[in-house]
Order: structure tokens, then C-alpha cells, then sequence
């Protein structure tokens, strides 16, 4: 695990993240997009993690593109990123993109620590995580969700479940009493990722 710390560190808002090692490269670009939205002070601890579906994912699942499963260690990779966060003077709101945006859903079951989380184009379709959803509830208060409205668009008969149950998600958490939006974005999955995102935090820091 690799991590980097940009912003202001002693600001009273931390945001946390997940990346591929390759997008840690770019994250003075997505905090400057973020910038876009908001006024606030902010800073940002970004977790660059080597095999995305092993650690990214809450449990095993089998392939549903390519040949590749996923190994269910997102424990494991909380476990690494909780003792970052222990000023219990600032506020933690974690978020992703893809099977980023699942382990930041993920991790506001598992945790008090975080305040919110920005899922962005999650990974919803994930096997049994509707199941997960029903049957427990998040620690966290607020939760911005998106899509982008061709996501749901796909050959792929696992991921092209992702519109209905990021639908389901939102009114469940709704009928939770959580503090939650959903958001539709233009186009499929791969279009203005690191927009996305930038927008899914701001909405948590300007609450």
C-alpha cells in the first residue's frame, strides 16, 4: 500500500481514497477539480492499492469480465488505512470511483470513522452486495451516489444490473433515515471519471 498526503494536512476535513498506483500520479489534478466546487479547506490521504479486484473487493466473487475473480481482501485494506485516520478533531469522508466507490460504500458498514462517503459509479453490481445493503445498515451519515446513464447499457448481463441496483440502494438507504442523493452523469463508465468523483466529495464538504 502506498500513500500519499496532499492539501492541507491540518485541515479539519480529510478526504480518503483509493487509486490504482497509476492515478496517484494524477491526484493534484483531481484535488484542483474538486477545488471547482467548493471553497472549503481540505486535505487528502490517497491510498494507491497494486491489484484492484484482491483488495479492493468485500468478499470473494467469481469473474464477471475477463478471467480474473476477486479475492475479497478489503478488510484487509481498511485495516491498513484506519490508523492514518485517528485525529479525532477532523472529519473523515471516504470515496472512490468503480471498484473504489464499493470499498468506500463498503467500508461506512464496517466503521464509524468516516462522516460520509462519495460513491462514485460504483461497482453496485457486485455479487450478493444488494443482499449486504438490505441486511445492514451504514455508520456513517451522509452518502452521494452516481451513474452515468449508459452504464447500465452493457452486454454484460452482471454489470448491466448496476442501474437498478444503485436505484434499489439509494431508496433503501433512504428509508434508513440516511442523508443520501444519486446522481446521473452523462455517457458510460469510462467518461469524466476523476470529475465524478470531485463532484461526490464536494457534495459531502459543502454539506
Amino acid at each position: 500500500m502506498t500513500v500519499r498526503t496532499i492539501g492541507n494536512p491540518d485541515a479539519k476535513i480529510i478526504l480518503v481514497q483509493a487509486l490504482e498506483q497509476r492515478g496517484l500520479d494524477r491526484i493534484e489534478e483531481q484535488m484542483t477539480k474538486i477545488q471547482l466546487y467548493t471553497q472549503a479547506d481540505f486535505g487528502m490521504i490517497a491510498v494507491g492499492v497494486t491489484d484492484w479486484n484482491r483488495e479492493l473487493s468485500p468478499w470473494e466473487a467469481p469473474p464477471v469480465f475477463g478471467k480474473e475473480g476477486f479475492g475479497g481482501e478489503a478488510r484487509i485494506l481498511l485495516e491498513r488505512i484506519l490508523p492514518l485516520l485517528e485525529d479525532a478533531s477532523k472529519t473523515y469522508y471516504i470515496g472512490g470511483y468503480s471498484l473504489a466507490g464499493l470499498f468506500a460504500l463498503w467500508s461506512c458498514y464496517q466503521t464509524d470513522r468516516f462522516a460520509g462517503v462519495a460513491a462514485a459509479s460504483p461497482s453496485v453490481w457486485f455479487p450478493d452486495l444488494d443482499v449486504y445493503m438490505k441486511n445492514n445498515r451504514p455508520r456513517c451519515g451522509a452518502v452521494y451516489l452516481s451513474l452515468g446513464d449508459r452504464e447500465e447499457k452493457t452486454k454484460n448481463r452482471v454489470m448491466a444490473t448496476v442501474g437498478d441496483r444503485i436505484r434499489e440502494g439509494y431508496q433503501l438507504l433512504k428509508d434508513q433515515g440516511i442523508d443520501t442523493v444519486l446522481e446521473w452523469n452523462e455517457g458510460n463508465h469510462f467518461r469524466d471519471a476523476d470529475l465524478r468523483v470531485a463532484k461526490a466529495f464536494a457534495w459531502l464538504i459543502n454539506k
